[in-house]
């Protein structure tokens, strides 16, 4: 697992940057949805400026902690960053949390 980024609650949406190796980015901005299609659909969507980058869903961990799960997408990318914005322990922000996905690649 790998920190790859910070945010901060600033009224209903979370604003910090994503940083890794490839992906530098200030003023992201994670938005409530507010014309939800259905249960599926995204509960928030995910800006920088005005390109929506990806989007982000409500969940609950099997210990009873909230959280988004994140999908992070873009031309530039060779594949989509799936990630989960945790919030921190001293209840001060948010961690944008990445982890390898399970399944193989190439078989």
């Amino acid at each position: 697992m790998a920190n790859i980024g910070s945010f901060k609650k600033v009224g209903s949406e979370f604003q910090g940057e994503i940083v890794t190796l490839s992906v530098q980015t200030k003023g992201v901005r994670i938005v409530p949805e507010t014309n939800r299609a259905n249960d599926n659909a995204p509960s928030h969507r995910v800006f920088v400026g005005r390109a929506e980058i990806g989007a982000a869903w409500t969940k609950r961990s099997n210990e009873g902690r909230d959280y988004l799960s994140v999908k992070l997408d873009d031309p530039s990318f060779n594949a989509a960053i799936y990630a989960n914005l945790f919030d921190d322990e001293d209840g001060e922000g948010y961690s944008l949390i990445w982890s390898r996905p399970n399944g193989r690649r190439g078989e």
